[in-house]
């Protein structure tokens, strides 16, 4: 039985306590994002997909995530872990020597649920075509997954897998985009201003849709399973979701500066009093 929507936000509470406790423990990580996203991943490792019990690397006969903005890897940690893929315990081995929970997540570590070495931006999207293709091939009927980030949209090789899976019909993927606005040099806009992500996807042939409250989990599984029902009609599926970098910690929000700075002593503890523990800390 799927989690019902108050579970849900215990989790997400409890995740994003995991996420600071450990970017604070190794004075290093990416919180921003991580908090900006776990709405996303809750619902979707909780909700929407197709998973089998255990882990194999074939994933054949289920549903398949890929993460390309793998800085965020805390929020993915945290909610493979609470999701049964490896102890929660082994959150707190975060970042250091010769854990399997390094900051950009690795295969070679052999942590159950990650497929994909992800910390070069700009990659996920074609492993995440090549994956969807070979469900194909398998007549494999499950659909894949990917997130990438809005400022990861500025490489070109995204670019090159987005024209080349409308023209090949890739219609089992779900590619979602963390619009944040926000990179680790400031916005988007002043970065590299790519205009209209929504006007781009669709000029490539993608069919697109909006989840405007991106944070929000109700609207998160809205809008994933209305994509779900868009899959199979020959065109790829691009969810733009509007989030907020460093949602739920008040101070976080509503600015870059935490991209990639982890919190001192004392901006854990006000971070934790917005988000009280709910299912125990690792």
């Amino acid at each position: 039985m799927k989690p019902n929507t108050q579970q849900l936000l215990d989790l997400s509470t409890q995740v994003r306590r995991d996420i600071l406790r450990m970017v604070h423990a190794v004075n290093s990580g990416h919180p921003g994002g991580s908090l900006g996203c776990t709405e996303f991943f809750v619902a979707l490792y909780q909700n929407i997909m197709d998973r089998k019990e255990g882990f194999d690397m074939d994933g054949t006969e289920e549903d398949l995530f890929f993460l390309s903005n793998g800085h965020i890897s805390p929020v993915f940690y945290s909610v493979l872990a609470r999701s049964g893929y490896f102890p929660v315990a082994e959150l707190a081995t975060f970042r250091h020597i010769n854990s399997r929970l390094q900051g950009h997540p690795t295969t070679h570590e052999g942590l159950p649920g990650i497929r994909i070495a992800s910390g070069s931006l700009g990659q996920g999207l074609s492993v995440s075509i090549g994956a969807a293709q070979a469900k194909k091939l398998n007549n494999d009927s499950h659909l894949v997954y990917t997130l990438m980030g809005d400022g990861e949209l500025q490489e070109g090789q995204n670019w090159e897998a987005i024209m080349y899976a409308a023209a090949k019909n890739v219609d089992n993927l779900i590619a979602t985009v963390d619009l944040n606005g926000k990179q680790i040099d400031g916005t988007t806009d002043e970065v590299l201003n790519m205009g209209s992500v929504r006007a781009k996807f669709e000029a490539f042939g993608w069919d697109v849709l909006e989840i405007k409250q991106g944070n929000d989990i109700e609207a998160i599984i809205a809008g994933l399973n209305e994509a779900k029902s868009k899959t199979g009609q020959g065109k790829p599926i691009c969810i733009l979701l509007h989030t907020e970098m460093g949602n739920g910690v008040d101070f976080m929000m509503h600015t870059h500066a935490w991209h990639g700075k982890a919190p001192n002593d004392e901006q854990l503890a006000k971070a934790f009093e917005q988000n009280v523990e709910t299912l125990g800390d690792y």
